[in-house]
């Protein structure tokens, strides 16, 4: 199938790797897809949201926990930059309440219930500062549910996702799991996240240097479970199950930014060979994503500055993929156009 592809990419009317990185794209989604003529069809963003015990302490964040709640609404109401690109990009978004500490109801106003999924593990994860942000079985429970509403958009006819999150506190998690996972030190994997000032961030990293020495994350390094479970967020462990159901449909998957890739980190665990599914959306502006992303060993589509979240640098690399799958499918041959190609010399 790869020399099938190439074959294909280079007898394309244009010169040998003349289209960089889109060639790539092209050959990795033919590979996930099993076929020479790949096509990207009905994308979805999937937003998980969850609340952070932590959060409510007010030593890792400078907004307050209650913004989640309030951004969800945002998303659901059409107000947020996801749901621009979405719009713009004929992208399909679906927003989950994860487990964000408040009631929202089976079918919020100002969007119709097939966009908002009710999957709450509960209002909020605890505070981890003193004890496991939640239990092993929760987190399970958690990782299963992303699992089935993947399925369900599979089911659907969507055969390219991105993931995006949303919770107040979330990047201090990924942080935690992305120090425990790759080995790097606890200080460069912390960044501003909402935008913390120098004292905050000093803060910042303190208070997470003692729920790392509290819950002996260096020792969790193999324990996906055990590491959602310790230091987690309900909105992550679901984003780990959607990455592993997605690579078991043979979905192309958009990968998103810092916390997006904390959750591939946690199912590349579970399963090595997602990796193989994902094409990198962006390069976050938070301080770890670049590391984080040489772990995984990643080259990324965007270089932007951006670190929002929400699954916007997936929207906005969606429209690159489907570049190079129609380029693939649409772009002439030389033989097909009548065109001269490069005649061997010795």
């Amino acid at each position: 199938m790869r020399e099938q592809l190439l074959h294909k990419i280079n007898n394309k009317t244009k010169p040998l790797g003349s289209l960089g990185l889109l060639e790539t794209i092209a050959m990795q989604v033919g590979m996930i897809q099993g076929t020479t003529s790949p096509a990207i069809n009905q994308p979805h963003i999937v937003v998980f949201a969850g609340d952070h015990g932590i959060a409510e302490t007010g030593l890792v964040n400078p907004y307050p926990q209650a913004v989640t709640a309030q951004m969800v609404l945002n998303f659901l109401n059409g107000g947020a930059a996801i749901n621009v690109f979405c719009r713009q990009h004929n992208i399909t978004l679906h927003v989950v309440d994860a487990g964000v500490n408040h009631a929202f109801g089976p079918a919020p106003a100002g969007q119709s219930g097939d966009r908002f999924i009710d999957a709450k593990m509960g209002l909020g994860t605890a505070n981890y500062l003193e004890g496991p942000a939640m239990s092993e079985t929760t987190a399970t429970a958690a990782i299963e549910k992303g699992k089935s509403i993947v399925q369900a958009i599979a089911g659907s006819g969507g055969n390219c996702v991105g993931f995006g999150e949303m919770g107040i506190g979330n990047t201090s998690s990924a942080s935690l799991i992305m120090s425990a996972v790759t080995g790097i030190p606890l200080a460069a994997c912390v960044g501003r996240g909402t935008g913390v000032n120098d004292e905050q961030l000093q803060t910042k990293i303190n208070t997470l240097g003692q729920a790392y020495a509290l819950h002996r994350l260096p020792e969790l390094r193999h324990q996906p479970v055990a590491l959602l479970s310790r230091v987690g967020g309900f909105e992550i462990a679901m984003m780990a199950g959607a990455y592993l159901q997605a690579a078991e449909e043979k979905m192309v998957i958009v990968v998103d930014g810092f916390i997006a890739s904390a959750a591939l980190l946690l199912a590349q665990l579970i399963n090595p060979s997602v990796v193989s599914h994902c094409i990198f959306a962006h390069t976050s502006g938070e301080q770890g994503h670049e590391k984080m992303l040489q772990h995984l060993q990643a080259t990324t589509l965007l270089h932007l500055g951006m670190r929002l979240g929400e699954g916007t640098g997936a929207a906005l690399a969606i429209p690159l993929i489907r570049s190079a799958v129609n380029f693939l499918q649409e772009m002439a041959s030389f033989e097909s156009a009548g065109v001269s190609n490069i005649e061997a010399t010795t």
